[in-house]
């Protein structure tokens, strides 16, 4: 087993692997935030948040989910350069501008700005949520259960700098770009993308790549647009 994973082979498995794992929660995280769009008030998004940081099987998840973005940036790395090195660097410059698409070839340095984001998005929110503390997360009370008052920290943080909505909007484009080629790359490294299943999942990730790189763009722009 050892031996498989320190493999080509095996590292490009682990990198599937974790990045499906990961588009699952993309998903689940963009359900959660999506009810900042839905309630002014801030209740649906604060429970939604509550929920999501309090439930027990999360808090056994989260810990898999760190370890889950750790190898994937890992061995994503480590696939890449091994990549580099193998490959003649002029003759593979020609060949994958006509038969692979931009973000393919491109997957590394998509990686480097989400990474860039995830880092800035965890340090303004997960982090203050989690460790620091901060005083815009008090006051949310709803039927006499106290909880922090998420939809305050992160609409504020929004509607205070414009940079900040540009940030994320980027980031998020940036992210659409990896999953595009990320979900049905996955499936076929794992063995599950022949040619009848290879258009079927094209179809399949360019829709989810759609829904969750303008749900987490049209977030920010939606808070600030809304609060001028």
């Amino acid at each position: 087993m050892a031996n498989f994973f320190n493999s080509s082979i095996g590292k490009k498995f682990l990198v599937s692997i974790t990045g499906l794992f990961l588009i699952a929660f993309l998903a689940v995280h963009l359900i959660v935030n999506s009810m900042i769009l839905f309630d002014n008030s801030g209740e649906l998004f604060n429970r939604a948040a509550h929920f999501m940081g309090t439930h027990p099987i999360i808090k056994i998840v989260e810990p898999l989910l760190a370890v889950g973005f750790i190898l994937h940036i890992i061995y994503a790395v480590v696939v890449t350069i091994q990549n580099w090195i193998a490959r003649p660097i002029s003759y593979e410059k020609r060949k994958s501008a006509h038969s692979s698409t931009w973000s393919s070839r491109n997957m590394i340095w998509l990686g480097v700005v989400v990474l860039v984001f995830l880092v800035i998005h965890i340090a303004q929110f997960f982090w203050k949520m989690k460790v620091t503390g901060d005083p815009l997360l008090e006051g949310a009370v709803y039927d006499g259960e106290h909880m922090e008052n998420a939809y305050q920290l992160v609409t504020t943080f929004f509607i205070t700098w414009w940079w900040v909505v540009i940030f994320y909007v980027v980031g998020a484009v940036a992210l659409g770009f990896h999953l595009a080629h990320a979900f049905w790359s996955a499936f076929q490294t794992l063995g599950l993308s022949n040619t009848k299943w290879r258009s079927i999942l094209n179809v399949i990730g360019l829709v989810y790549t759609l829904i969750i790189s303008a749900g987490f763009a049209i977030i920010p722009l939606w808070v600030k647009i809304a609060s001028m």
